[in-house]
């Protein structure tokens, strides 16, 4: 069976079908154009630069392409990065299809989608239940497909809901280890909190930002969907429980600098705050240290402040 890219080690020589996740036009100091690329196959993502590209290749290797690389594993700055030998598109019957190459969530759409209907049903308010109902309902089979990101935390096909998902198992202990937290509105906020990416994503392969995800932003698709909910479902969006709802989803990134509007003021908007920060940062190292070798430290992670982690020889018997 073929190698993935990160099971090759380093300076260990790679030829292999990718898939193209992003393929940028640069140029060098000297004004030489060149590709700036991010593999990609289910093991995860590395970068490339193909020097002294034509237009030709330009053209030819854009994002969502399947492609044959040779080349070899190094490193650069303390990152892995594949260096390219020879390129070229996968051809009639290779193994061509985009699908292929993408990570997926752990977890089978049918046991998440059985976890949301518990969730949603444990959620006893009745207008958040009608309001979360109807937007999942509306965004339902995107949402199964999304990732969280285009990069960084949940980054794969089935990544919104899975991260959904954890959050969920988080806020059943959180509500249990602190009971004056309201269980309707913090798992409605929770639910909904992200639902806006399936508009301000293109999709798991080769994911890109949408028009309206770089003008509008998930936060402000969300808060329009709530509003658009509550004109179908006849209820009256200044009720106490919708505004409190609506305030869950604007305040979530916590600071005004990280894209919220206004920063959490209520007990379960705060809660919803870390437990967002929590899954994405334990997703981020959790995919960092699978391609890390016990002993050694992970590339520089810049969502994390920079910081490299260890990867531990410790195991739950030392």
């Amino acid at each position: 069976m073929d190698k993935k890219l990160y099971e090759h080690h380093m300076d260990e020589q790679v030829n292999l079908f990718l898939l193209i996740k992003s393929a940028e036009e640069k140029t060098t100091r000297n004004g030489k154009p060149y590709l700036a690329f991010t593999f990609q196959d289910t093991s995860g993502e590395m970068s490339a630069n193909y020097w002294d590209a034509s237009e030709e290749d330009i053209e030819t290797f854009r994002s969502g392409t399947v492609v044959k690389v040779n080349g070899k594993r190094e490193e650069y700055k303390g990152s892995p990065q594949l260096r390219i030998n020879a390129i070229k598109l996968a051809a009639d019957g290779e193994p061509s299809n985009p699908e292929l190459y993408v990570e997926r969530a752990p977890i089978k759409k049918e046991k998440m989608i059985e976890q949301f209907n518990k969730a949603i049903f444990d959620i006893t308010n009745a207008n958040m239940n009608r309001i979360v109902r109807h937007i999942m309902n509306k965004y339902q089979k995107d949402f199964f497909q999304s990732p969280a990101a285009k990069t960084n935390h949940h980054a794969f096909l089935g990544g919104l809901a899975f991260h959904t998902i954890s959050m969920l198992n988080i806020a059943r202990s959180l509500v249990e280890q602190y009971d004056f937290l309201n269980q309707s509105l913090l798992f409605a906020g929770l639910i909904l909190h992200d639902v806006g990416k399936v508009v301000e994503l293109s999709g798991p392969t080769a994911t890109e930002y949408t028009l309206e995800g770089k003008l509008i932003g998930h936060i402000v698709i969300v808060n329009e969907e709530i509003s658009k909910a509550c004109q179908h479902l006849k209820i009256d969006e200044t009720s106490e429980d919708v505004v409190m709802l609506k305030h869950m989803v604007l305040s979530h990134h916590g600071q005004l600098e990280y894209g919220s509007p206004v920063r959490p003021q209520l007990a379960e908007a705060e809660a919803l705050h870390y437990i967002d920060q929590i899954d994405a940062r334990m997703n981020m190292l959790q995919s960092a240290l699978k391609k890390t070798e016990k002993g050694s430290f992970t590339e520089r992670m810049w969502a994390m402040e920079n910081r490299s982690f260890y990867q531990t020889n410790l195991t739950d018997n030392n």
